[in-house]
């Protein structure tokens, strides 16, 4: 065999093994979710160029309208890294609309006392279905299910019927706009990178966030290990309690009003943005900055729909569904590269 041949088949036999470890790697739905928002921002501003969506603005109003949902994503990306999953997002959003309008409205209170509360509301809910959870070692599914119930019918006791807000604080928050020079970005919005920036703190570079890695990643081996288990769990479900709460504060200066029926549904769309985003849906691998392109990614899709002028909005659940569905698949294929 010549010497050419054997280089070939090196050169060739590298590039496969680094396929294979592109494949297993964590990085690799990150990378794809990244590359997915690229490539379909790319093709809007080849179709839509002369509607204006190359307008820098109509990037950062991706921020605008789903700063709420980054933030009940990042609070659900948490608790998915920990192996566990809350379905009460949607509710808690929906509960602390109601609670913060009939606060302000009916009872007269200042806003400035009334976010707190509701803050400690949310996080305090996210704690007893953590408490539960943990300490009667019940299934995250049929725990937080009840609290989807619960909060939901928590704001049926407020109120049958939607409140408007009309408090001067509110109006004056909603409106506020802080010019980038090339752009403005709203107060919820700023809120949402906050969260996010701190998300990734947390996560990546405390102690927290490597025992949230590590009882995603495996239970009975971090418990082994001394890790605070159930410290742990109940505070990822604090943690998605207080930014679903956060998430209904930033939702309710979005629309000025509660409704019993707000965000309905919202905790799958958050769910789904963190899965989009590359967090295994059984914990333990993932990222929290996945979870920002995830959620770019689901309002990508609702800005084309509108320059689109012609397609249903039902056409964002379907693409939702096929996207889901494509990196169930990847996650599937990774985790199978992993174990071989």
């Amino acid at each position: 065999m010549s010497a050419t041949t054997q280089t070939r088949k090196a050169a060739k036999s590298g590039t496969v093994s680094r396929a294979v470890r592109l494949l297993g790697a964590r990085r690799l739905p990150v990378l794809v979710t990244a590359a997915l928002f690229i490539v379909m921002y790319i093709g809007g501003l080849s179709r839509y160029q002369n509607y204006g969506f190359a307008e820098p603005q109509v990037f950062l109003n991706l921020f605008i309208d789903n700063g709420y949902l980054l933030v009940a994503a990042v609070g659900a990306t948490f608790v998915i890294l920990s192996g566990g999953i809350d379905l009460s997002v949607g509710s808690v959003i929906g509960f602390t609309t109601m609670f913060t309008a009939w606060l302000v409205e009916r009872q007269g209170l200042p806003l400035v006392l009334v976010v707190p509360l509701a803050l400690a509301v949310g996080a305090f809910g996210g704690f007893l279905m953590g408490y539960v959870i943990h300490n009667f070692e019940i299934q995250p599914f049929i725990v937080t299910l009840a609290g989807l119930f619960l909060f939901r019918g928590l704001c049926l006791v407020i109120s049958k019927e939607s409140i408007s807000i009309g408090d001067a604080s509110v109006g004056t928050l909603a409106q506020t706009r802080v010019s980038l020079g090339v752009g403005e970005l709203s107060i919820g919005a700023l809120v949402a990178l906050v969260v996010l920036g701190v998300a990734c703190y947390v996560l990546h570079c405390t102690r927290f966030g490597r025992r949230v890695y590590a009882i995603g990643g495996n239970e009975q081996s971090a418990l082994l290990m001394g890790l605070p288990l159930g410290g742990t769990k109940i505070a990822v479900y604090t943690v998605s309690g207080f930014c679903s709460a956060l998430a209904g504060l930033l939702f309710m200066l979005y629309i000025q009003s509660g409704d019993p029926l707000h965000a309905i549904g919202m905790e799958l769309d958050a769910i789904a943005a963190v899965v989009i985003g590359g967090t295994l849906l059984t914990g333990g691998s993932g990222y929290v900055l996945g979870t920002l392109f995830g959620v770019l990614v689901l309002g990508l899709i609702k800005t084309v729909i509108t320059f689109e002028g012609t397609l249903s909005s039902w056409w964002t659940k379907i693409a939702t569904g096929v996207l889901l569905c494509a990196f169930i698949l990847i996650q599937r294929t990774m985790t199978s590269r992993q174990k071989t």
